[in-house]
């Protein structure tokens, strides 16, 4: 009996240790898209996927479908294969997913991708309200208007790597930020659409500037020192005028009393001769 329970014991170390790898090796693949999740109409695009081990095959899944299979080529490059998409288009948007084989095992599927196209109706407008500089706490509006009645608004931040918001509207839409922080800054862009996969073409990018409290009090406080420096330089100035002024004066006030002296003297030498020649006559 021992031995029968040591036997199966090993036999079921064996199997777990099996299945571990197994599962290791058909792991979650990885796929992403180049060169944007978001393609203007007629654009081309590359879906990758990447696998682990020694994938032989891959599938890619389109809205729940299979789409289109693949092979590494010989030999493998990073167990990574590609589906290019020719030109994008409102058919080849949507959601896609991908998974691959090694031996007899295909892998579960990869996390979903979302493909969007773009250029397929009118340009929105986008505004910001209050303004668009702004102090950190405050809050903001953005409002997308689209003057062709649609569905949906998307708002995006940076581009490309941002998850865009979503907002249900006919003509306009509002988006509220805040309180806000100096990670809101950045230039933004909004689109219009009927569903979500395609949109229209972007509206002109709109940036946002949000100073942090400490860049308000350093800008305040510079202002304010330029100030004093300039009332200084003011006041400094003024008082050399007023020196200069004084010194310029009692210079002026000097030559006029040396003058006086020495007219002063010099009467009295006339007067004292005078005196003298009146003596001698008498």
């Amino acid at each position: 009996m021992p031995s029968i329970l040591a036997v199966l014991l090993i036999l079921g170390l064996g199997l777990s240790q099996r299945t571990t790898t197994q599962k290791q090796m058909l792991s979650k693949p990885a796929i992403w898209v180049r060169p944007s999740f978001m393609i203007p109409k007629g654009r081309p695009a590359v879906i990758g996927c990447r696998g682990a081990g020694e994938a032989v095959e891959y599938q890619l899944h389109f809205e729940g479908g299979l789409s289109a299979l693949e092979r590494p080529k010989s030999p493998p490059v990073m167990n990574l294969v590609k589906f290019p998409i020719p030109a994008m288009t409102s058919h080849t948007a949507g959601q896609y997913r991908c998974s691959y084989r090694s031996g007899e095992l295909w892998s579960e599927l990869s996390d979903p991708l979302e493909l969007v196209v773009t250029g397929l109706y009118d340009t929105p407008t986008l505004s910001v309200e209050p303004r668009s500089e702004v102090t950190s706490g405050e809050n903001v509006t953005f409002r997308c208007q689209l003057e062709t009645a649609t569905s949906t608004f998307f708002l995006l931040k940076g581009g490309r790597s941002s998850r865009p918001q979503l907002r249900y509207g006919n003509l306009r839409a509002e988006f509220h930020l805040g309180p806000v922080t100096p990670a809101h800054r950045g230039t933004y862009r909004c689109f219009g659409s009927y569903n979500n996969h395609a949109w229209s073409f972007p509206s002109k990018p709109v940036k946002l500037l949000v100073k942090d409290y400490w860049d308000s009090y350093e800008v305040t406080t510079a202002t304010q020192l330029q100030k004093d420096h300039f009332l200084w330089n003011h006041t400094v100035q003024n008082l050399i005028r007023l020196g200069l002024a004084v010194l310029v004066l009692m210079a002026l006030m000097g030559l006029l009393l040396e003058d006086w002296l020495h007219r002063r003297k010099s009467r009295e030498r006339t007067h004292g001769a005078s005196r003298r020649g009146c003596r001698r006559q008498l």
